[in-house]
C-alpha cells in the first residue's frame, strides 16, 4: 500500500453519533431500546445478557456490537420492506455519520467511553428467524463490527463517535 492510500485510511474526519442503544437482558430474548447504558471495561453493557455473571476480560473481542445506521435502509430494501427495526438485528449500538469500517481495528470514542474495534460482526443463521427468508443474505456485508470496551463510563443516545486521539498517532 502506498503512502497516500495509508494516509487516506488513517484520516477519519467524520464525527458520528450514537443513535440507538439496545440491551438484551436474556440470551435469545428481545432487545430493549434504552436512552443510556453503563459500560464496564472488559465486560460489556450493564443490563445486557453478555455482562451477567461474568468477570471482566480485557482480551474478550466481542464485548459490544455496533451497526451502521445507514445500512438499515439497504437491508430493508433487500428484504422488500420500507424500514427495519434495529432491535431485530441483535446488535448493541447503532451509529450514524461515520463509517464503521474506518473504526475496525482501531480505538475510538463514543462520548467519554473508549472502545476498540476488534472484528467484523458477520450475520448468523438467526437472521433468517428474525428477518424472514433471505435475512442472512440481506445482512451480509452489513453486520457491523465487534468491539472491546477499554474504559468504564456511560453511553447516551446522541453521544459523538470519534477516533481516539491516541489512535491517530500510531494506527497502521
Amino acid at each position: 500500500m502506498d503512502g497516500s492510500t495509508r494516509a487516506l485510511l488513517d484520516h477519519v474526519p467524520q464525527e458520528g453519533r450514537l443513535t440507538t442503544i439496545l440491551l438484551r437482558p436474556q440470551r435469545g430474548g428481545p432487545a430493549q431500546a434504552v436512552e443510556g447504558a453503563e459500560v464496564v471495561a472488559g465486560l460489556g453493557l450493564v443490563g445486557d445478557h453478555r455482562s451477567v455473571a461474568r468477570s471482566p476480560d480485557p482480551s474478550a473481542k466481542r464485548q459490544v456490537t455496533l451497526l451502521q445506521a445507514e445500512h438499515l435502509p439497504v437491508v430493508a430494501a433487500l428484504l422488500g420492506r420500507d424500514e427495519l427495526d434495529p432491535a431485530l438485528l441483535r446488535r448493541n449500538l447503532v451509529v450514524a455519520g461515520i463509517n464503521l469500517a474506518s473504526l475496525h481495528d482501531r480505538r475510538f470514542r463514543i462520548g467519554d467511553v473508549e472502545i476498540e474495534g476488534t472484528g467484523w460482526c458477520h450475520p448468523c443463521s438467526q437472521m433468517e428467524q428474525a428477518l424472514g427468508p433471505g435475512g442472512f443474505q440481506a445482512m451480509r456485508g452489513h453486520g457491523g463490527i465487534t468491539a472491546r470496551l477499554v474504559t468504564d463510563g456511560v453511553l447516551t443516545v446522541g453521544d459523538p463517535v470519534t477516533i481516539a486521539a491516541a489512535d491517530t498517532d500510531h494506527h497502521g
